[in-house]
């Protein structure tokens, strides 16, 4: 079994990655390709949520991920927390309305799904530690 650093580090890996998967669907969005926008978030969707739920279960199965970690890095941790956990939902009813195409709600949500992320993002790849 990797050790809890190991796992941050791999975690911080997979986020610069889905990130990157992200930026090329605003970027098919913006030269007008909607069904490329829609199948790369599916797959950003499910890429995302396997690591999340991944990373849970090693959590449940006792693996010490934190043990690692100063006080200030539980700080931090909460912190980015913070921006997790409420863009979970986000992502969620981001994918349902844009495949039903709710335009109005879906571009409400991706405003704020941006800024959780950035926030995640920022949070979790500079200030955990690995």
């Amino acid at each position: 079994m990797p050790s809890g650093p190991t796992i941050i580090l791999m975690l911080k890996s997979a986020v610069v990655a889905v990130t990157v998967l992200l930026l090329l669907s605003l970027w098919a969005l913006k030269r007008g390709n909607v069904r490329l926008h829609g199948r790369l978030n599916h797959l950003f969707f499910v890429l995302t949520m396997t690591t999340v739920l991944g990373f849970e279960g090693l959590i449940k199965f006792g693996v010490p991920v934190t043990t690692h970690f100063q006080e200030d890095d539980y700080s931090a941790l909460r912190f980015h927390l913070a921006f997790v956990i409420p863009l979970l939902p986000v992502m969620v009813l981001m994918l349902m309305t844009g495949r039903w195409r709710k335009r109005a709600f879906h571009v409400l949500l991706a405003n704020v799904f941006v800024v959780l992320w950035a926030g995640m993002f920022v949070t979790g790849v500079f200030f955990l530690p690995h």
